[in-house]
């Protein structure tokens, strides 16, 4: 029987503790000083710059290099946060080789950016570091705001209504906070549970409670917030996943990636988490990605992405897919999944169709393809629920299957808010949450200070 590397089937231990150790380290190890000072000199300090521009929190970007290029990392920290208080988390997993960077005069000029993810985390650590607290908390005004959920765009949402003194108190379904900062990134882009401390830092400002293994539609209703907050900002995310509408797809080995990631990410020894020797994964975005490099960082021997659109559509950006390819992942276009094969009820392999586009369709071809695998992962997307809904007193409106706002922010129903990937038109990135629970809050305090009503 194969040990080790090469166990069949899906199995732990495939690779050494220092292995693991070695594979799940920090991606983009932080800059040090004289690094920073080195590349924010790089920056030309853009009148009207394009990076700005092109950031969803727009932070003042050109401002906060140079502030590093000064010496003054503190000053440039507060730059950052003044925009964006998860700019910790943002400046880790902010896909910046599309947003700010791609941009950056220097990459349109030379092919090089500035790099402004790796100097965003450099400032915002310093600040960390000292715990250096920007806001004050003012006076309580007596006016209370519920949020629900603990992710990027409640976090936000929190944190700038407590700079306004009002009262927060996060309801969130998990044992942790976070949302996918906690339990949906891969584990190499945030080591040093780096999640955690950064909703230490957001709630040191006072005024927040956060109430774990809360949630809407099990322990409590939307109409009892309704009921008893002054406010109410939702922001609990996608909780559906979406299926691969192929047969067979109840197979033992077919997984969420999801919750691969998740339970990857709250594993406190790697070697005990279980993974096949030969991957598939469905999908073409981030979540993609993630789930099949780590596969691979967790000894599997062959992992297959394969997409059911060409290179050029797929969701995750040209750096991730690049990082898949350099850590052995083989990515497959124009193939959508068919049917999953199983004996004895566990995965052995899955069959899949060659796709093409029929106008402005994508048809399947009728030929198809059978890859062995022994796991397969589903990473087509999550969906809203709506469900937790139920029992609000009246019905919010929703859009494409997710909670229609208008552009503050605001529901159909009263004293309601939302933001993140719950709302339609998000686009699932951290820093598009941040910028829209930020957003949030501050139509919040204009309605509560207005006349003290929602």
């Amino acid at each position: 029987m194969a040990t080790g590397h090469f166990k069949e089937g899906i199995a732990g231990g495939r690779l050494s503790s220092e292995q693991y150790a070695d594979n799940f380290s920090d991606l983009h190890p932080p800059l040090d000083h004289h690094e920073a000072l080195v590349e924010s000199d790089r920056c030309y300090f853009c009148y009207d710059a394009p990076c700005m521009n092109a950031c969803p929190t727009s932070i003042d970007i050109p401002l906060f290099i140079r502030q590093i290029s000064t010496g003054n990392p503190i000053g440039s920290a507060k730059t950052i946060f003044d925009q964006n208080i998860l700019g910790g988390m943002c400046a880790r997993v902010c896909p910046t080789e599309t947003l700010c960077e791609e941009v950056c005069v220097r990459e349109v000029a030379e092919g090089k950016p500035v790099q402004i993810g790796r100097l965003q985390r450099y400032a915002t650590d310093v600040a960390m570091s000292e715990n250096k607290q920007f806001y004050p908390r003012p006076e309580p005004t007596g006016r209370t705001v519920a949020v629900v959920g603990a992710g990027p765009a409640g976090l936000a949402a929190a944190h700038r209504l407590a700079r306004h003194g009002h009262d927060v108190t996060i309801l969130e379904a998990r044992p942790k906070a976070g949302g996918l900062n906690e339990y949906g990134i891969a584990a190499y882009k945030s080591v040093d549970n780096f999640a955690q401390a950064e909703v230490d830092y957001v709630t040191s400002i006072g005024g927040i409670d956060i109430q774990n293994g809360k949630a809407l539609g099990r322990d409590y209703q939307l109409s009892d917030l309704i009921r008893n907050y002054d406010a109410v900002f939702l922001g609990m995310g996608l909780g559906g996943v979406n299926a691969l509408r192929a047969d067979g797809e109840d197979a033992d080995g077919v997984t969420n990636a999801v919750e691969f990631i998740a339970e990857l990410r709250q594993a406190s020894d790697l070697s005990g988490l279980p993974v096949g020797r030969r991957v598939v994964v469905i999908g073409g975005g981030m979540t993609a990605i993630d789930a099949a490099v780590q596969s691979k960082l967790l000894g599997a021997e062959e992992v297959t992405i394969c997409y059911r659109r060409g290179q050029e559509h797929m969701n995750a950006s040209g750096f991730e897919q690049d990082l898949a390819a350099a850590n052995g992942v083989t990515i497959r276009h124009w193939l959508q999944p068919k049917r999953v094969i199983a004996e004895g009820g566990k995965v052995s392999g899955i069959e899949l169709e060659y796709t093409a586009m029929n106008g402005d369709k994508l048809a399947g071809t009728g030929e198809t393809l059978t890859l062995v695998a022994d796991q397969v992962f589903k990473a087509i997307g999550q969906s809203f629920v709506p469900a937790a809904l139920n029992g609000s007193g009246a019905s919010i409106e929703l859009e494409a299957g997710r909670i229609k706002v208008d552009a503050e922010g605001r529901t159909s129903l009263a004293k309601v808010w939302a933001g993140g990937d719950c709302i339609f038109g998000g686009d699932d990135l951290t820093v598009s949450a941040v910028a829209q629970g930020r957003d949030a809050a501050e139509s919040i305090n204009r309605a509560l200070t207005s006349n003290g009503r929602a």
